[in-house]
């Protein structure tokens, strides 16, 4: 198959409370409700309209994940994958690696430490250096990093992308 532009963004879910009857089940906080819904008016600032969502299973990301359609405008069914839950960051490369081919525009909503590491294993460098200052200062709750490839999902790799946005949304 011929490569594809194609952008991904790379979220780490929006604030959580601290307890709930598993960390599974552990909802968004008042905050990070207010928090997922910017970010979704921020994506939708930048033109950005995903084909695809990856989302984990947790209540929180799922949370998160209507929030964000809600504030971009976006209606769009999200794949809720327990794997992504507990994934290491070489197998959300590999998840990211499955989607569809006629998926040009993704977003994969999941949890640190690995949202972080996923990010930073996908830049390679040749980006928006500002961006990529502070993703490396941290990748808090919150925390997107959009990046832009030419490939096919299936031969993304490490520092294959190039990081064109970063951005916090905190209200």
């Amino acid at each position: 198959m011929a490569s594809a532009h194609r952008t991904v963004v790379v979220m780490r879910h929006a604030k959580a409370e601290a307890v709930g009857s598993t960390d599974l089940e552990r909802e968004l906080s008042k905050s990070g409700r207010r928090d997922a819904h910017m970010a979704g008016e921020w994506l939708s600032g930048q033109g950005i309209t995903p084909a695809c969502a990856l989302v984990s299973a947790a209540t929180r990301t799922r949370q998160t994940w209507q929030r964000v359609a809600e504030g971009a405008g976006w209606d769009l069914e999200a794949d809720f994958d327990r794997g992504l839950y507990a994934a290491d960051p070489d197998t959300a490369l590999d998840l990211v690696r499955a989607l569809p081919e006629d998926c040009r525009s993704a977003i994969v909503i999941g949890h640190n430490p690995t949202m972080a590491y996923l990010a930073q294993l996908l830049d390679g460098g040749d980006g928006d250096v500002e961006a990529g200052n502070q993703m490396a200062i941290g990748f808090p709750t919150t925390a997107m990093a959009v990046f832009t490839y030419d490939g096919t999902w299936a031969d993304l790799g490490p520092g294959s992308a190039a990081l064109t946005a970063y951005q916090v949304c905190r209200a």
